[in-house]
C-alpha cells in the first residue's frame, strides 16, 4: 500500500509543501488505520497542517537517530531550538543571533557553548540545516552555512509553527528519565510486556523497523510470537508493504520487493553497500568450503584482526570497481565504515573490550560479487 509506505518513509507530510501527497494520504486513511493502531500501536496525527505517523521502535538499536548528527551537543541544540520556537507561531520571524544567545543561556551540558569554536558553530549549522530541511523553520534571508566560517553571520528565519508537533507526547515525566530504556519502557507503563497486545505491537514494530529480529533463546517471547503467528504476520506484510517475511530458526527478516525505493535499506546503490555484499559473499564461500565453523545459533565468532584481514582481501579483489572515495580510503577508515554499516544493519556485533566480532545470520542472507569477466579483466 503506497500510502502506508510513504508514512513509513517520511518523518511527516506537510500540507503546504506537498498538498497532493497530503490529500492522498488523508483520503487513504481508512485503509491503513486499523493496521497502524491495532498491529503497530502507533498514533496517526492528522490535522490541517501536517500528517505524522509516530514511528516508535519495538526495541532501540544503535543505528537509530538523526543520521547527520554526530554528538550529543547537536541533539541538545535541536531540543533547545524547539524550546526557542515554543513561543513563536507560524510566520513569526527571528534572526540567528537570537538563537545563538538563547542556546548559550540555556545549554545544560558541562561544556560551555563557545561560538568562537569552529566545531560548535559547525554543529549549530548542521542542526539549523536539519530544522530547515524537515520544515520546522524557513530561511527568509541569508546563508546559515556562512556561520561555520564567520561568527558574525546573520540569517533571517521564519517559524512554520510545526515545532509543536515534532516531539511526541510521553506517558511519563521525561525529566525523571535517566536512559533510553526509561523512554522505551515508559510507553507500556505497568502492563505485562511479554503478553497480549503489548507483545503484538512490539513484534510488528521490530519486524517493520529493524533489519533483523534474532531469536534470543527458548525464552524469547517475541520470537515465539513470530513463529506461532508467522502466517498472519506474512499476510499483513504482504498486504501493507507488498513484501515478504522470511522466518528461520534463529532470525526473521522482512525482505522488500526489489521495486521498492525506500531510503536506508540494504542493499542500495552506495559503494559501502556493494562492499558489504562482497564481504558477505566471501564469508559464505568460506563457510561452504568448510573454512569456518558455524556455531549452534548460526553465528560466526572471529577476532577483529581476522575481520580486518578479510576487508583487506576484499579490497585487493574488488577495489577497481569501487568509487574513488573508497579506493583511496585508508584501511583503518575502511574498517570503521564497514563495521559501522554492517552493525547498523544487524550483520555483525562487535565486542570492543575483547576485540571480537560476531558475524550474525543476516550476513549470509544477501551476498554479491562482480561478474567473473570483470574480475578477469582487472
Amino acid at each position: 500500500m503506497k500510502e502506508f509506505e510513504m508514512l513509513l518513509e517520511k518523518f511527516w507530510i506537510i500540507k503546504d509543501r506537498d498538498p497532493i501527497l497530503y490529500n492522498v494520504i488523508k483520503d487513504a486513511g481508512p485503509k491503513y488505520k486499523s493496521f497502524v493502531e491495532d498491529k503497530l500501536g502507533y498514533k496517526l496525527m492528522m490535522n490541517a497542517y501536517v500528517i505524522k505517523l509516530e514511528k516508535l521502535p519495538g526495541q532501540a538499536e544503535s543505528w537509530m537517530g538523526i543520521s547527520n548528527f554526530d554528538n550529543t551537543m547537536e541533539y541538545a541544540f535541536l531540543c533547545i531550538i524547539l524550546m526557542f520556537l515554543e513561543d513563536r507561531g507560524a510566520g513569526d520571524q527571528f534572526v540567528l543571533s537570537q538563537v545563538t544567545e538563547f542556546i548559550q543561556g540555556t545549554y545544560p551540558g558541562d561544556e560551555n557553548v563557545d561560538w568562537t569554536l569552529y566545531r560548535h558553530r559547525k554543529s549549530l549549522v548542521k542542526v539549523l540545516s536539519f530544522a530547515t530541511e524537515i520544515g520546522l523553520i524557513k530561511v527568509d534571508d541569508g546563508d546559515e552555512l556562512r556561520f561555520s566560517s564567520f561568527q558574525e553571520t546573520e540569517v533571517l528565519y521564519e517559524s512554520t509553527g510545526l515545532s509543536r508537533y515534532f516531539v511526541r507526547n510521553f506517558t511519563g515525566n521525561v525529566q525523571n528519565y535517566t536512559s533510553y530504556l526509561d523512554i522505551e519502557n515508559g510507553e507500556w507503563l505497568d502492563v505485562a510486556k511479554d503478553r497480549g497486545i503489548i507483545r503484538r505491537h512490539r513484534v510488528y514494530r521490530r519486524l517493520i523497523m529493524s533489519p533483523a529480529v534474532y531469536s534470543e533463546g527458548a525464552e524469547d517471547a517475541d520470537y515465539a510470537y513470530i513463529k506461532n503467528y508467522k502466517g498472519l504476520l506474512q499476510k499483513d506484510i504482504e498486504d501493507m508493504l507488498d513484501s515478504s517475511l522470511h522466518v528461520h530458526k534463529n532470525g526473521a527478516f522482512l525482505v522488500l520487493d526489489p521495486t521498492k525505493n525506500f531510503k536506508d535499506v540494504f542493499p542500495d546503490h552506495k559503494t559501502i553497500s556493494d562492499i558489504t555484499l562482497q564481504i558477505n559473499g566471501m564469508i559464505v564461500e568460506m563457510v561452504d568450503r568448510g573454512e569456518m565453523e558455524i556455531e549452534q545459533n548460526d553465528i560466526l565468532t572471529v577476532s577483529r584482526q581476522w575481520f580486518i584481514q578479510l576487508i583487506e582481501r576484499c579490497r585487493q579483489l574488488y577495489m577497481s570497481g569501487w568509487s574513488k572515495e573508497f579506493r583511496e580510503m585508508s584501511i583503518d577508515q575502511l574498517v570503521k565504515e564497514v563495521l559501522s554499516y554492517m552493525t547498523g544493519f544487524g550483520m555483525v556485533d562487535e565486542n570492543e573490550s575483547i576485540r571480537e566480532i560476531k558475524i550474525l545470520p543476516l550476513t549470509g542472507k544477501i551476498i554479491g560479487q562482480y561478474p567473473s569477466a570483470f574480475i578477469q579483466a582487472v
